[in-house]
């Protein structure tokens, strides 16, 4: 797959992604672990089918120590045993959220079961990250980023 335009690189990129990148340190730092941020991101991007961001994401969790196989149940995750109570419901959140389109929005018990989980800078966190992820693959969407070449770290 060729990519319709490269922005990386241009002017505008760099004038705002140092405020996205900004902005995922701050949810990186919000108390939400590290795993479960991962997984928030790559169910985000399978949704979207963003296989540059699954790419990025995937090896990131698995150099940080995700197992393989949480890895894969990722897109199953309401069947995976695998996955805890708080994950769980972070997942939940980052689907509704991910498919407004739908039309449901995010239900009141998916908020709910959320702030069962997370207090409410956790939940803002939540909302940030699936926020940032789902412009990221939108952009790569968009744009056809292909996917393959992510080497872990490359972007930080």
């Amino acid at each position: 797959m060729e990519a319709r335009l490269s922005p990386h690189g241009t002017p505008l990129l760099g004038k705002v992604l140092p405020h996205l990148i900004a902005a995922n340190k701050a949810v990186a730092e919000s108390g939400i672990p590290a795993a479960t941020q991962e997984l928030v991101k790559i169910r985000a991007s399978q949704i979207n089918g963003c296989g540059a961001c699954l790419d990025m994401h995937t090896k990131e969790a698995a150099a940080a120590g995700e197992t393989q196989h949480r890895l894969l149940m990722v897109a199953a995750w309401r069947e995976a045993k695998a996955f805890t109570e708080p994950e769980r419901a972070a997942l939940e959140l980052t689907e509704a959220g991910t498919r407004l389109a739908d039309g449901s929005g995010v239900p009141d018990d998916v908020w709910q079961n959320a702030a069962k989980h997370y207090d409410e800078e956790q939940l803002l966190a939540l909302v940030m990250l699936i926020g940032v992820i789902n412009f990221f693959n939108r952009m790569n969407v968009m744009t056809r980023q292909p996917a393959g070449d992510y080497q872990v770290g490359m972007l930080h």
